[in-house]
């Protein structure tokens, strides 16, 4: 398996190299499942720009999405073995950095206190103001979300995970995960409203 020290000198932001060959995703499975280093590091080229973006969204700096890049690729090898061809290899990766990003926000082991009364008060606010933006700004936004508003944002909003499976992964109640979401969205049209008045002026 391709050595911890080696992942980490590759960098997504220096991943546009331009190839003759294209590897097929078949040889690029069994050629990293044999021990070639090259097929190794070149299914980190293909999948770490795409996987950034997910742990970006997820951490809330750049130290720490690039912490959960690494660690959600050292399991994407370890794991290799266990893909049966069943659904798209990329989203079977997916689910692993994921995971991994949960896990990472659950050994912080903080989680905002929410009450209900925030359930009843916020729910359904709409996110439209959003449009406004641009996704690097929306992405900026999102990382300033407290790590419990952020992730059940993302796993709500972008994963479209249930509030039950939300529940289950994160090891809170039902109620708990539409309180999260519902204050994350209001938090996220004052910031929003905020950027835009700054903008403006």
């Amino acid at each position: 398996m391709i050595s911890v020290a080696r992942l980490l000198s590759l960098k997504p932001t220096n991943l546009s190299t331009v190839r003759n060959h294209i590897v097929s995703e078949s040889d690029l499975i069994q050629g990293c499942l044999a021990g070639d280093r090259r097929k190794q590091e070149e299914l980190y080229r293909r999948f770490s720009p795409r996987m950034y973006g997910v742990c970006l969204r997820y951490a809330g700096n750049v130290e720490e999405a690039e912490d959960i890049l690494q660690e959600g690729f050292i399991k994407v090898y370890k794991k290799l073995s266990s893909y049966r061809g069943e659904g798209s290899f990329e989203g079977w990766i997916r689910r692993i950095f994921v995971n991994t990003a949960i896990e990472h926000f659950r050994r912080k082991t903080y989680q905002q206190p929410i009450t209900e009364q925030h359930e009843n008060t916020v729910e359904g606010k709409s996110l439209s103001i959003l449009d406004e933006l641009g996704e690097k700004d929306i992405l900026r936004l999102i990382q300033e979300l407290s790590p419990g508003y952020r992730t059940v944002f993302n796993l709500y909003v972008v994963e479209g995970y249930t509030h039950k499976e939300i529940g289950d992964m994160l090891n809170i109640s039902e109620g708990t995960s539409k309180s999260q979401l519902s204050r994350a969205k209001v938090i996220l049209q004052e910031m929003v409203k905020k950027y835009l008045d700054e903008r403006n002026r």
